[in-house]
């Protein structure tokens, strides 16, 4: 067996070098490809993808599955190699259903219409990209179709991010949310609102970059494996496991979200550089899903980043920066970072709002899906939920149904799930550090966090994918995934920031 468990790493490892192949030019047609390469870049991409699920798919590499998984089931579950037959047994069976030439013609189209939505967005034209959006329409409904009978059209879409989790799973767990963070919601527009109009003026992107760089370096983020871009739309990428980049953005006349998202994206990157190392090349080596992976970036974003701990101490080093903060004190600076708004951008809402953007999404995700919805449709329908939901008037497309990059890179359904997950579990993964690490809070209140880092590290970060999304958060909590958590810290921080 082991010649032929040799042989399963060693074609796994192409698949992955063709995999990441493709990362790198997905990197640079987001960062610094000039627009005239847009043409060949998609041919470039296709070309790799459907080379990596030709190889895949190859009726040879199930076979040699098939008389591995025995032997898989003969070793102890939480062996490496256990594990990786397993997973590529899942991926098999996944992939194997989808045809190379479907893939290929996908990747084509996604980067087409990256393309378009990229000059669409900037004029604010939604007609412009509404043709191909209607196709990756088309596409995501054949993507289900590969993987017919299913309990709902959205299941396969789900389970390629988040195996495990099913439609059915993600409307209990967020109608359950919902109905929380609409109470807390209506008790905080009730409340005395706080002042965060200090946090607009004059803040160059630049120094924003420089003070967060500080910070992600202080984190544990590895500049060694990495490096930082600007972007469109934020984003981490493994290229391997020596070179994990983050890319970011910031507005000069809006202090937060160049060191807010590039805390976001170095929590991505951490969880891969802290990856067990001898796992280059394999299954094994990436992520457990989108879900745990929003998790680490969230929970370095929102409870280390937007936390009072860490402020106490880096607070003095911003006014070093930002000298025109001086008479503005850390409790009221803490406050204006966390103020609760109904906002038009995701990517720069709070903690309480954030979760009811995603759910709109997801919900117009199922309903293009089921055919109640058509793209068509679709900006008014974006529009009318953000006035419900969030008390926003949707002045444009740009920031309205044009604003996410994951519909136009992308297939409809199971794309935005992952953050509300990511939320609800970083909930739960906190809470089991404390428990057994209880002086984290008082570490991040000194600069120090190198506690919480190598508890991440040691039972979430190294294990990669070995533990599928249900069974990591039954080993680190006992449980299985539950909302209290989250809807207790919310409770809690806020109530406390508004009097509640």
């Amino acid at each position: 067996m082991d010649t032929k468990l040799q042989e399963l790493k060693d074609r796994l490892r192409e698949i992955y070098h063709l995999e990441q192949a493709a990362s790198v030019l997905g990197w640079d047609q987001n960062t610094k490809m000039p627009k005239g390469g847009a043409v060949g870049r998609g041919a470039q991409m296709a070309t790799l993808r459907r080379l990596a699920q030709e190889r895949f798919t190859d009726p040879a590499l199930g076979k040699l599955i098939d008389e591995l998984v025995p032997h898989g089931e003969s070793l102890d579950y939480h062996s490496d190699d256990a594990a990786l037959i397993r997973v590529a047994q899942e991926h098999f069976e996944r992939r194997s259903k989808v045809s190379p030439q479907f893939t290929a013609e996908f990747e084509q189209h996604a980067s087409d219409t990256f393309t378009v939505w990229t000059e669409a967005r900037g004029e604010n034209n939604f007609d412009k990209v509404k043709p191909y959006l209607e196709k990756t329409l088309d596409y995501s409904r054949q993507y289900s179709e590969f993987f017919a009978p299913y309990e709902h059209v959205a299941d396969p879409h789900l389970a390629g991010r988040n195996h495990g989790i099913s439609a059915k799973m993600v409307r209990e767990l967020f109608g359950e949310l919902r109905e929380a963070l609409v109470d807390l919601l209506g008790k905080i527009r009730n409340a005395e609102q706080v002042d965060d109009s200090f946090l607009y003026g004059d803040f160059p992107k630049e120094k924003q970059y420089d003070f967060a760089r500080k910070a992600i370096t202080d984190f544990g983020y590895d500049w060694n494996r990495g490096r930082m871009d600007d972007t469109y739309h934020p984003f981490a990428t493994k290229l391997s496991l020596g070179d994990v980049r983050i890319t970011t953005r910031a507005d000069s006349g809006h202090l937060g979200d160049g060191i807010f998202a590039t805390m976001h994206e170095s929590g991505h990157a951490m969880y891969e550089q802290g990856l067990n190392p001898a796992w280059e090349g394999s299954l094994l080596a990436r992520g457990t899903s989108s879900g745990v992976h929003e998790s680490q970036s969230r929970l370095w974003e929102n409870r280390v980043g937007r936390g009072k701990a860490f402020w106490q101490h880096y607070y003095p080093q911003l006014l070093d920066i930002f000298p025109q903060l001086k008479d503005v004190s850390v409790e009221d600076f803490y406050k204006a970072i966390n103020k609760v708004q109904g906002s038009l951008l995701r990517v720069s809402a709070d903690e309480v709002t954030y979760n009811l953007h995603i759910m709109l999404r997801s919900d117009l995700s199922i309903d293009l899906l089921e055919g109640s919805l058509s793209i068509a449709d679709l900006p008014d329908a974006w529009n009318a939920r953000y006035k419900d939901d969030l008390g926003v008037d949707v002045p444009d497309y740009k920031d309205g149904v044009m604003q996410d990059i994951h519909w136009f890179f992308g297939h409809i359904g199971g794309s935005f799930e992952g953050y509300t997950l990511g939320n609800i579990l970083g909930a739960q993964y906190y809470d089991a550090a404390l428990k057994v690490q209880p002086e984290i809070e008082s570490e991040i209140a000194n600069g120090e966090f190198g506690t919480l880092f190598n508890w991440l590290r040691e039972n979430i970060w190294r294990h990669g994918r070995k533990y599928d999304t249900l069974e990591l958060t039954e080993r680190l909590t006992g449980d299985s995934i539950q909302v209290a958590p989250l809807v207790t810290y919310l409770n809690e921080k806020f109530g406390d920031i508004y009097g509640l």
